[in-house]
């Protein structure tokens, strides 16, 4: 999906639509902004609500701007409803604490060098 092609849509948000396989103004129609959207964010990218305006936008060949109030608060909905229905983050997949070791400098004496193996 390229900038030229769609009213609204950057050359980083069109990176992104790329990566989640949207890469024609069809696909964009066969999802729809919310589906979109979600798209981007399951696939770990941080987009604004600005890109799901847009994408609205985009779709209905206006301004992002222009999008009427009304329906960017029902596109915030309809996010959020499907947002919530993603599932949580597993357990055990957070990361824990770092641990630093520090090596011992190198040595040119071949005797002091002990190579450990546990």
């Amino acid at each position: 999906m390229s900038a030229t092609k769609l009213r609204n849509i950057g050359p980083k948000s069109a990176a992104w639509l790329r990566q989640v396989g949207l890469r024609s103004e069809q696909d964009l129609h066969a999802v729809g902004a919310v589906g979109a959207f979600m798209k981007v964010r399951r696939a770990g990218f941080k987009p604004s609500l600005n890109l799901l305006y847009s994408l609205e936008g985009a779709l209905l060949g206006c301004h992002w701007q222009e999008v009427p109030e009304a329906r960017r608060q029902q596109l915030v909905a309809e996010y959020e409803a499907a947002a919530g229905a993603l599932p949580t983050t597993r357990a055990g997949q957070q990361a824990g604490p770092v641990h630093e070791t520090h090596m011992p400098p190198e040595t040119d004496d071949e005797e002091t060098c002990e190579i450990r193996f546990d």
